[in-house]
């Protein structure tokens, strides 16, 4: 039995702890990392045939047959992983192949920034740390253009099938531009296509979220092959720039005004202690079996407020309608597309590394990074499990009308 197995049973605080005590001395943060890469392959195999090591399971689709060694080259050095085979062979992980691009990009990024001279000295102590300082301008040179090549095409594909339902949202990140340091917006939308897959569609990393910016966005997915008219709802929050570039590009889609962000917004304009109350209420209506429900719970929801927060009710009976759009779809699609939650933990993943270099040395090293990590998540989604099931769109043929029908449902279900 392994160090590795021998900690099954414990926290993750205890398994890590036990792992560093039992390794072979070296680098302690290679060897964090080799652990997390080691846990990560186990959950992956064990997903696969259903049943963890020597777990009694009805579920289970095969049976461990030893582990073959695997070298994978990281920012913290050269990695040995132990991969599981399965006795049919089948088991193949997806782990060195995703995570070797996205950490070509990452280191990239650091060392482009130690070479440009602009990293602090804790930057350059990191930097010199994971990447080592035997590198030169045209090692990068030729290293950025290898990954170029590989994510440009991605990020540039045909987009040759429908894309019924559309999430946008964007977060920031430091860039320096000509000498100074900006905070740039990147821009995601991501798809949910006709078979109900996910994939990040559109990525790209611009000076912030305006009407122009998102424009060229919205721009570059119609030359690439969407078709607008295909496009049912689109989910984001409601930034000025984004929705006036959404009508625009997309005028007869849905437009849901993110829940989420509905409910921090409305939580903005009461006292901290109301905020609770406000978020569990808006939960309730948005919870409603169909929209003629959920406009009578906003209906009293907007005459109870009325009496201590006026403003806050005028706001609710102004704008609620917009997060209630979502009710025009199949009862089966509402609760994953009333939100833009699964864009922002897409983003999460972003920070996370972008943490680490703090300031991109340029915008194309920022966008170089987003685009790995787009084009993995994207794969992972394409590979994996169903997201929706579309056929329920074939019996809702109203929805090609989508703006003139969610206006009539709205109508009729407030003044009922």
């Amino acid at each position: 039995m392994s160090q590795h197995d021998d900690t099954s049973g414990l926290s993750f605080r205890k398994q890590l702890k036990a792992y560093l005590e039992t390794s072979e001395g070296g680098d302690l943060l290679r060897n964090i990392v080799e652990w997390i890469l080691q846990e990560l392959i186990e959950l992956e195999f064990n997903d696969q045939i259903g049943a963890e090591r020597y777990e009694r399971s009805e579920d289970r689709q095969g049976y461990r047959n030893g582990f073959r060694e695997r070298d994978l080259f990281t920012r913290v050095g050269r990695i040995t992983l132990r991969v599981p085979r399965d006795r049919e062979g089948s088991f193949s992980t997806q782990l060195f192949e995703h995570y070797q691009r996205s950490e070509k990009a990452l280191v990239l990024a650091l060392q482009e920034s130690y070479l440009q001279g602009v990293s602090t000295r804790k930057m350059r102590r990191i930097t010199e740390k994971l990447c080592g300082v035997e590198f030169s301008k045209d090692q990068v040179s030729r290293m950025v253009q290898a990954l170029d090549e590989e994510l440009d095409p991605w990020r540039k594909r045909s987009l040759e099938q429908p894309y019924p339902y559309l999430m946008v949202d964007a977060r920031y990140e430091y860039v320096r531009e000509n000498g100074h340091v900006e905070s740039d917006g990147v821009l995601t939308v991501k798809g949910v296509n006709a078979p109900g897959y996910r994939e990040i569609i559109g990525i790209d990393a611009a000076p912030g979220e305006e009407e122009a910016t998102w424009g060229a966005v919205f721009e570059d997915l119609l030359e690439r092959g969407l078709d607008s008219r295909s496009v049912l709802l689109v989910v984001s929050d409601e930034h000025r720039g984004l929705k006036s570039a959404l009508r625009r590009y997309f005028p007869a889609a849905i437009w849901q005004r993110c829940q989420t962000h509905y409910q921090r917004n409305a939580g903005s304009k009461v006292p901290r202690r109301e905020r609770d109350q406000i978020h569990s209420q808006l939960r309730d209506v948005f919870d409603a079996p169909d929209l003629k429900q959920a406009w009578q719970r906003a209906n009293r929801l907007i005459e109870e407020w009325d009496v201590t927060y006026p403003d806050l009710s005028a706001w609710l009976e102004e704008t609620i309608a917009d997060a209630l759009a979502v009710f025009a779809l199949p009862a089966s699609h509402r609760k994953r597309l009333r939100t833009t939650n699964g864009v922002e933990r897409f983003h999460q993943e972003g920070r996370r590394r972008s943490r680490v270099i703090r300031i991109f040395p340029n915008r194309a090293s920022c966008l170089r990074l987003v685009t790995a990590l787009a084009m993995e998540q994207s794969e992972d989604w394409l590979t994996g499990h169903r997201y929706l099931d579309m056929q329920v769109l074939e019996d809702m043929p109203e929805l090609t009308a989508a703006t003139t029908t969610i206006e009539v449902m709205t109508n009729e279900a407030a003044l009922a």
